[in-house]
C-alpha cells in the first residue's frame, strides 16, 4: 500500500454522517484511505481546538476494512491527531466533507469542514473541503461522485499553490442540471443575525441565534453566482489572513 497515495478523510458532521460515507467510498478508488472524524456533529466550530479537556479517540471497525477513528474533539483536533499521532506518514491528500450544507462565501469562516481542510493545508498537506448546498441528513450525494473524484485526482497530480486549499461547493441540483465547474472568488456577504429571547419551562431566560444570509456582491465571478447558476464552485482559499493591500496605507498613519 505504500506506493498508493495516502488520503486522510475527515468532516464536521460526525464520522457517521452520510456525506462522509460517500467520500470514503469514492476515495478508496484513488488511494489508501484513513478516516479520523468527530464522534458527534461539530458544525460551526470553525478553527476551534481543544485545550482544556481530554480528547478521546476510538478505532471503529468497518466492513470495508478502511481504518477509521472517531474523535471526541473538533475537526481541527482530528487533523492534528491524525498527522501527529495516528498516521505513520504524511498524507498525500486531505479531503473534508462532504458537508451537509453550503460553505460558500462568508460561511467559510465558521465552517468546521473548511477549518479541517485549512489545518491540513497549514501542515503542508494538499487539501479540499467539499460541501453540498443541502442541509438535509438524507441529502442525495450520489451524483457528485464523478466531480469529487476528478477534483481530488487533479489535486493529487498537480498540488495547489503553497498556502492554498480548495473550497468546493455543489449546488443542490441533479446531475443533468449541473452546468460544470467554475473557479471563483469568495462572494462578499454576511449574516444579519439576531437572538430570540425565550424562556425555559422554569422561567429562565435563554437566547437562540437566528439570522438571514445577505449577499452584497452581484459579480458573476463569485461562488454564490456560480451556485445560483447551477455550477460547482471552486474557490482557492488561503490561510494567510494578511491584508497586504492595506499595508501601505496603514504604514502612513502616525503611530508616534
Amino acid at each position: 500500500m505504500a506506493n498508493k497515495p495516502l488520503i486522510l478523510v475527515t468532516n464536521d458532521d460526525s464520522v457517521n454522517a452520510p456525506g462522509i460515507q460517500h467520500l470514503i467510498h469514492w476515495m478508496k478508488d484513488l488511494g489508501e484511505v484513513i478516516v479520523v472524524a468527530p464522534d458527534s456533529p461539530q458544525s460551526g466550530k470553525g478553527h476551534a481546538i481543544t485545550i482544556d479537556n481530554a480528547i478521546f479517540v476510538h478505532k471503529i471497525k468497518r466492513e470495508d476494512g478502511v481504518e477509521c477513528y472517531s474523535c471526541s474533539g473538533t475537526p481541527v483536533d482530528c487533523v492534528k491527531l491524525a498527522s501527529r499521532q495516528i498516521l505513520d506518514r504524511k498524507p498525500d491528500l486531505c479531503v473534508s466533507g462532504i458537508n451537509h450544507g453550503s460553505n460558500s462565501s462568508i460561511n467559510v469562516i465558521y465552517s468546521g469542514t473548511m477549518s479541517a481542510a485549512v489545518e491540513a493545508g497549514i501542515e503542508g498537506i494538499p487539501s479540499i473541503g467539499f460541501s453540498l448546498c443541502d442541509y438535509s441528513w438524507d441529502a442525495d450525494f450520489s451524483h457528485l461522485e464523478t466531480y469529487v473524484k476528478k477534483i481530488a485526482s487533479e489535486v493529487l497530480k498537480k498540488t495547489p499553490p503553497k498556502g492554498t486549499v480548495l473550497n468546493v461547493n455543489f449546488p443542490k441540483k441533479s446531475e443533468n442540471d449541473i452546468q460544470g465547474i467554475k473557479v471563483c472568488r469568495q462572494a462578499k456577504a454576511n449574516w444579519e443575525e439576531k437572538f430570540d429571547q425565550r424562556k425555559t419551562p422554569s422561567g429562565k431566560d435563554y437566547y437562540w441565534l437566528t439570522g438571514e444570509f445577505v449577499l452584497h456582491d452581484l459579480g458573476e465571478d463569485t461562488d454564490e453566482w456560480a451556485l445560483r447558476n447551477n455550477y460547482i464552485s471552486v474557490v482557492p482559499t488561503q490561510f494567510d489572513l494578511t491584508a497586504y493591500h492595506a499595508i501601505p496605507e496603514i504604514n502612513s498613519w502616525n503611530f508616534n
